[in-house]
């Protein structure tokens, strides 16, 4: 098999019961994928099954662990930065409770050589959500249709964090003038991508609500995503 050209990153917090089955979801697709997980020093035993599964697939999966629960913006930097210093051409990120399947993997991969950032979308012909409340759609619906409103965003799905980005374009972002810690990320990403200029492109994905673990999301987080908005609506108007 071909040395792999992508790294798949994946934020952890508590999630013993579900990376174990992720990481071999991911090792199975016929894309082949190295995988990180950044572990924010979960109680759970998280960090241990990982090292289980490095022994188990040598050199393909790889641990970073940090000191405390830093936020899943500041994961996908660290782990973009592994990227950029091993020499990865394509670095995806994705949840680790199993709502993100593995299976959209090649599609992406294949869409990536097309486009500058791939974003696995809920939200176009072909996408869907399963097992959501109400509550949790109107939220996400609010959340998307603001972002494209005040950030003049193109993408259909602007919250989604199963993406692929080109490292080349990674090369180009000033890390440290990211703000973001929590899943307001995703959103400031994509505007500091799209206004440079990237090529976006949406593919059809199928989310699925967590089975097992708790959700990270709280009602803060929410609400300081909402801030980011418009935080980041007068920092584009001077880049």
């Amino acid at each position: 098999m071909a040395s792999p050209k992508a790294l798949a990153i994946v934020p952890t917090y508590n999630e013993v019961e579900n990376i174990g089955v992720l990481i071999d979801g991911l090792i199975e697709q016929p894309a082949p994928v190295d995988i990180l997980v950044v572990d924010d020093s979960s109680q759970d035993g998280t960090a241990a099954l990982v090292r289980e599964k490095m022994e188990q697939y040598p050199g393909r999966v790889h641990l970073l662990e940090r000191p405390g629960k830093l936020g899943l913006g500041t994961a996908y930097l660290a782990g973009f930065e592994f990227a950029l210093a091993r020499d990865y051409r394509f670095a995806l990120t994705m949840d680790a409770d199993l709502s993100h399947s593995p299976k959209h993997m090649y599609e992406m991969l294949h869409m990536a050589k097309l486009a500058d950032v791939v974003i696995g979308s809920r939200y176009i012909a072909g996408g869907g959500i399963r097992n959501w409340g109400p509550h949790r759609y109107v939220l996400s619906w609010g959340a998307n249709t603001l972002a494209r409103l005040i950030l003049d965003l193109n993408a259909r799905d602007c919250t989604s964090g199963y993406r692929c980005y080109r490292t080349k374009l990674l090369r180009q972002l000033d890390f440290a003038g990211i703000r973001s810690h929590g899943y307001s990320c995703l959103m400031e990403l994509l505007a500091i991508c799209q206004r440079r200029g990237a090529r976006v492109r949406e593919i059809p994905i199928v989310f699925y609500d967590r089975r097992a673990g708790e959700s990270k999301i709280s009602s803060r987080e929410i609400a300081k995503a909402f801030a980011t908005l418009w935080r980041l609506r007068g920092k584009l108007q001077k880049m």
